[in-house]
């Protein structure tokens, strides 16, 4: 796979990233160790060049399954990036966001051991803090940064104005925002920011928590603690307003480049402009198979407006993903 310039760094990342957070399991029904390593294996193995974790992500569960997989020389074949800046309670059944200094210091050291590195190339803000002044989250950042135990600062979930006062104090080097087809919120401001100041992006949610996979049906079941029962996509009338549209980008994938949705969503995110790496979510080896099937081909103008006139026809309802972000403390 093609390698890009991270930003203004000189970090080498690929346009496609493996997404980690179904590994850790919480809100994802579970995990399974020795199938996520196999996967994150899988991953590296047909190029994926940038693997994307947080301590949430099943409470420190997915930061060590991803140490035990990229144990034994292949930490030096992927850029690792984590964040920081969520705690939670010991039941695990409350989640807020802490930007303190304190909680930054004590988590970059758990992450340090949980991933068995020496350093993290790029350490994001997972949100940000209302409570916390944003200087003191950028001395604590930027600490870090002086000190080699990471390589390039990053946030995730912030607007422009929020970059921007965290920039006085510490280098910003990227942005983790949500994007897909059908979550565009960022296209108006936030990229075309990014790509003045020479931010780089790991855009998020690439398949829309399996919307545009296209094995989603009405009748699909998601149980326990899938965060898809409380996903407004999922649900009643708007629900099939989605399924009608992924069913219609299928069509026009297969028809035009003899793909299928999930390979034109990907394609997409790639051809964006201001898109530097787009994560893919994956739990088992076999869900990578088809990250070959990007390659080769692109989108031109005509096919960006005709996929803009299926969401428009198809999508009388949208609605975007604010019902992910946690509370603040």
């Amino acid at each position: 796979m093609e390698t890009r310039n991270f930003g203004n760094t000189d970090i080498q990342v690929t346009p496609v990233g493996l997404g980690t957070w179904a590994i850790g399991g919480w809100m994802w029904g579970g995990t399974d160790e020795a199938q996520s390593i196999d996967t994150i294996h899988r991953a590296i193995d047909k190029g994926i060049g940038l693997v994307d974790t947080a301590p949430v992500y099943g409470f420190g569960r997915s930061e060590e399954i991803v140490g035990k997989a990229l144990a034994g020389g292949r930490r030096e074949q992927v850029a690792l990036a984590t964040k920081v800046a969520l705690n939670w309670n010991d039941d695990h059944d409350k989640v807020w966001r802490d930007a303190t200094a304190g909680r930054i210091e004590q988590e970059v050291e758990d992450s340090l051991r949980r991933l068995q590195t020496d350093r993290i190339d790029i350490y994001q803000v997972h949100w940000p803090d209302p409570k916390t002044p944003m200087e003191e989250t950028a001395k604590a950042l930027d600490n870090l940064y002086k000190a080699g135990k990471i390589r390039a600062v990053g946030v995730s979930n912030f607007t422009p104005e929020q970059m921007e006062e965290l920039s006085r104090n510490v280098p910003l080097h990227s942005l983790q925002p949500p994007f897909n087809l059908f979550e565009r919120d960022i296209e108006q401001e936030i990229l075309p920011f990014c790509r003045e100041k020479g931010i780089a992006t790991i855009t998020y949610g690439a398949l829309c928590r399996g919307l545009l996979t296209g094995k989603m049906r009405e009748d699909t079941e998601f149980t326990g603690d899938d965060l898809r029962k409380n996903d407004p996509k999922f649900q009643g009338e708007r629900y099939r307003q989605y399924l009608n549209a992924v069913a219609e980008l299928d069509a026009f994938a297969r028809e035009r480049y003899q793909k299928g949705v999930l390979a034109l969503a990907l394609r997409w995110l790639v051809d964006h402009p201001g898109v530097t790496t787009a994560l893919w979510g994956a739990r088992r080896p076999e869900q990578l198979e088809p990250v070959g099937d990007i390659e080769g081909w692109s989108l031109d103008q005509e096919a960006f407006d005709a996929i803009d006139e299926i969401l428009g026809r198809c999508i009388q309802d949208p609605v975007g993903p604010e019902f992910m972000a946690p509370p603040s403390r």
